[in-house]
């Protein structure tokens, strides 16, 4: 349909249509049986019209019902306008990867654009049209517990995993690929900014951190192509963000150029009741129109208050139109008016979702987002040693994280079923061991096949609720009975590996004299599978981590990219007055870009091809990794730059490139990175993005700590 036939369609509209369009429902307003709906109806207010007006609806599942309800919708709807479904399909929809803060740490995009287009095909083979994801929120503070949704505390990470996710949602053709699905990112803007790390909490931060820090994510995945945008829950700059003129008219639309839809979160729009900047429904719906947002997810403002507030010279008409049409626009780049079932199909949905295939790739980006942090040549085990697998996660399908809407555990692979895969010389427990109060006779039975053991490797982490949304969590330790059996275990036998499935960075006090230490995430549906590989040697870890550990709670947030101050830390210094504490380091215990392998790395002969920039031209900066073991590995180089003298305060050091590259063993490669002076640009208190002249350091190595450092000077 061109964009002249959608003009014509809006002017055919009544206001109660156009209004209709601008509403968001779940899908139980969609329900055969009467008795689940009417509940809903009543609470929110509805008539039946109102539900066979709302132009989207969200969780629908599988493909037959996706038909019934698309079919009765459109019976229903005088003009023949399609309904657009929508879900939450974050890492993965019935095949299950891992958490995004895990497929972060696997630094591979290749890998997270496979994973979109696997969950993409699943998705729209059942019905689907658009996923709420990308989440690119950059997050500092792991006591939150969206942080499992996030790719980590790096701008130019996210923005790149941004990418990736949107062109593997989207893919190339958009309106005749039915395998693909539109993308939403989210949240706009500066969700993961949540003072305290508490969920929904105030965020507060200057325009200029705002732009240079947590702007750049939405921007790439918008540059990307990404079809919608959603709202925060939270302020910015004081006024929420589902009612900020500024940030979506101003930014968003005319400095972004954004012209898709524009979709609040659930119930965000009646949410400015309680922030304090509307006094009740009829407000809320001026002021979020006013704003931009075109859908309003699950709650009634614009139902009840738009025609009103249009008829009163409120709200000109002219805003309702602009986000019907781009509702319908967005419809249109869907395919629904031509087809308006698009993917969905019973027999592909059999024959695609959670296949062969998808399994096989689940388990391969498993592997490669596992990250190892300690190894005293514990691993990787042999399978002629026995092997006790002990602990709450030893036996636990519970590996797929929250956000898996349509995973199911009990298709999931545990840990000692992946083991079990192997043939290896392992015994386990078979009494049911829980995660916070295991039985005495679980604890016993663990101790008894911990003495007879070779090594033990102790699974331990949290359950799933314990990480996403509303899942802040003031102490990130894991629970104290776990701390409790460690230490028991330990006593009995020394050569202790610890597994961890969670969500989030965490705080390894009581456990880090491990012998080694496993972190796996939540790893999907073949999240034991994986484990067990890296576990066994039959895959060499190659993880990093997105984000950093911290030493203890009590240096949250700790991140890599930090700001110097006037008094800087020196460690081991006996000076009292800078910045640092009296009982830990300021550093993180594992930081940002940390991970080992089985082989062994030596990075050496950092060289530049000249010390001075002009801009328009570029340095090439090379740097040698050895691989010094008899096993092939595969590295993470990664490239940091300091501005050494800037405008504002800049960080000690900013992530802006990285290369993975495959070594065979006592071998060497050698890698190279091209550095230009948009390379160094970044916003100024102006809120310009440009370069300062002046000296940069170049550091090249395995993690934000470990570097090697060179110094080049940028010329006028």
């Amino acid at each position: 349909m061109e964009h002249k036939q959608l003009t014509e369609l809006l002017e055919q509209m009544t206001l109660d249509e156009k209004v209709g369009q601008l509403l968001q429902l779940a899908a139980e307003f969609y329900s055969e049986k009467a008795e689940e709906k009417t509940g809903p109806m009543t609470n929110l207010g509805l008539t039946q019209d109102d539900i066979n007006n709302a132009g989207t609806t969200l969780g629908i599942s599988g493909a037959k019902e996706a038909i019934r309800v698309q079919k009765a919708y459109m019976e229903n709807n005088r003009l023949g306008i399609p309904m657009i479904l929508m879900a939450d399909i974050i890492h993965g929809f019935r095949t299950i990867f891992p958490i995004p803060l895990g497929l972060g740490s696997s630094w591979d995009l290749d890998a997270a654009k496979k994973v979109a287009e696997i969950s993409a095909k699943e998705a729209a083979v059942s019905g689907l049209h658009v996923t709420f994801s990308p989440m690119v929120d950059l997050v500092r503070d792991p006591r939150w517990g969206r942080v499992m949704e996030s790719t980590g505390e790096d701008p130019f990470l996210n923005s790149r995993f941004a990418e990736a996710f949107v062109k593997g949602y989207q893919g190339e053709d958009l309106k005749n690929d039915f395998f693909r699905v539109a993308a939403c990112v989210k949240h706009f803007a500066a969700y993961g900014a949540a003072i305290g790390g508490r969920d929904y909490n105030t965020v507060n931060m200057s325009e200029r951190q705002l732009r240079d820090s947590y702007l750049p994510g939405y921007q790439a995945a918008l540059d990307a192509g990404a079809k919608l945008v959603m709202t925060s829950f939270n302020i910015v700059d004081g006024v929420p963000a589902t009612g900020n003129k500024w940030l979506f008219r101003d930014v968003l639309r005319k400095e972004f150029g954004f012209d898709g839809v524009v979709i609040s979160d659930w119930g965000a729009v009646i949410e400015l009741i309680p922030h304090g900047v509307a006094q009740d429904k009829k407000q809320a719906a001026e002021l979020a129109i006013e704003a931009g947002v075109d859908i309003e997810m699950m709650t009634t403002c614009y139902t009840e208050n738009l025609k009103e507030l249009i008829k009163e010279n409120s709200v000109d008409e002219a805003l309702l139109d602009e986000a019907v049409l781009r509702i319908l626009t967005l419809k249109n780049d869907l395919g629904l008016f031509e087809n308006p079932h698009r993917g969905a199909n019973v027999a592909l949905e059999e024959e695609v979702v959670l296949s062969k295939e998808h399994r096989a790739a689940a388990r391969e980006v498993a592997r490669r987002s596992i990250v190892l942090l300690k190894n005293e040549n514990s691993l990787p085990l042999s399978t002629q040693e026995t092997v006790a697998i002990v602990g709450p996660a030893a036996a636990s399908n519970d590996v797929l994280g929250v956000w898996s809407w349509q995973g199911k555990k009990a298709e999931a692979v545990s840990l000692a079923q992946g083991v079990a895969q192997l043939g290896a010389d392992y015994v386990i427990g078979k009494e049911a061991f829980d995660y916070f109060e295991p039985t005495q006779a679980a604890i016993d039975e663990a101790v008894s096949l911990a003495k007879k053991a070779d090594k033990v490797v102790l699974a331990l982490g949290e359950e799933d609720w314990m990480s996403g949304e509303a899942s802040s969590r003031s102490d990130i330790r894991l629970p104290q009975a776990q701390l409790d059996l460690f230490k028991t275990i330990q006593a009995i036998n020394e050569n202790v590996i610890v597994t961890l499935y969670n969500g989030r960075p965490l705080d390894l006090q009581g456990i880090d004299s491990a012998k080694a230490i496993v972190e796996a995430w939540f790893p999907g549906t073949e999240g034991g599978a994986a484990l067990a590989d890296i576990l066994y040697g039959k895959y060499n870890p190659s993880g990093r981590l997105s984000m950093s550990f911290p030493e203890t709670v009590g240096q949250v947030p700790v991140y890599y990219n930090y700001d110097n101050t006037g008094r800087p830390y020196k460690p081991g210094s006996q000076e009292k007055y800078e910045t640092k504490y009296l009982d830990v380091s300021n550093f993180a215990k594992y930081p940002f870009g940390f991970g080992l392998s089985y082989s062994t790395f030596v990075y050496s002969d950092l060289h530049l091809n000249t010390t001075e920039l002009i801009p328009g031209e570029a340095i090439t900066a090379t740097i040698t990794i050895e691989n010094q073991s008899d096993i092939v590995g595969e590295e993470t180089v990664q490239l940091y730059i300091r501005d050494q003298i800037g405008q504002v305060v800049r960080p000690v050091k900013e992530l802006k490139g990285f290369e993975k590259v495959m070594i065979p063993a006592h071998d060497k490669r050698t890698v190279e990175f091209t550095i230009t002076e948009q390379l160094l640009r970044y916003v100024h208190s102006d809120q310009n993005n440009t370069s300062d002249p002046g000296l940069f350091d170049v550091m090249i190595g395995s993690s934000s700590k470990d570097v090697l450092t060179q110094t080049f000077k940028l010329l006028k």
